[in-house]
């Protein structure tokens, strides 16, 4: 898929995550209009999407947020999604207040440790007829 096919708003997220696999399973609770679609990172269209940016194709240590040609990752990703959130969510917007070093540092943190405190599936979720069509093939 081409950027100039995608969605307004894609998020990228690791398809094995546990945490990851939650995360869009809150957001879909959250996002009754279906304003974000989503892709596994380790689909060929998220894989396809990425090496048209010169973003790695085999690292996935962040999710990744596209909006309106965009590209945002670690903690920008997030914030940037919440905003899109119905209910208080949209208020998590203040966090932009802190540098985004910091931001990305605690990010990172959890990152890398996402595997050893959540799990890891063996492979990735398969969406219910229902959300089926928010997911980018």
């Amino acid at each position: 898929m081409k950027p100039a096919q995608l969605p307004d708003r894609v998020l990228l997220f690791d398809g094995v995550c546990n945490l990851c696999n939650g995360a869009v399973q809150f957001i879909i609770k959250r996002d009754p209009a279906g304003l974000i679609s989503f892709a596994s990172l380790q689909s060929d269209t998220a894989r396809e999407l990425l090496a048209s940016e010169g973003l790695p194709t085999e690292q996935f240590d962040s999710m990744i947020f596209i909006e309106n040609g965009r590209i945002y990752r670690k903690s920008q990703a997030v914030l940037k999604v919440a905003r899109h959130l119905r209910g208080a969510w949209r208020l998590s917007s203040v966090f932009f207040a802190v540098p985004r070093p910091l931001r990305d540092r605690a990010y990172s943190f959890i990152a890398r440790r996402r595997y050893k405190w959540f799990g890891k599936r063996e492979a990735c979720m398969l969406p219910s007829p229902e959300i089926k069509n928010r997911f980018l093939s």
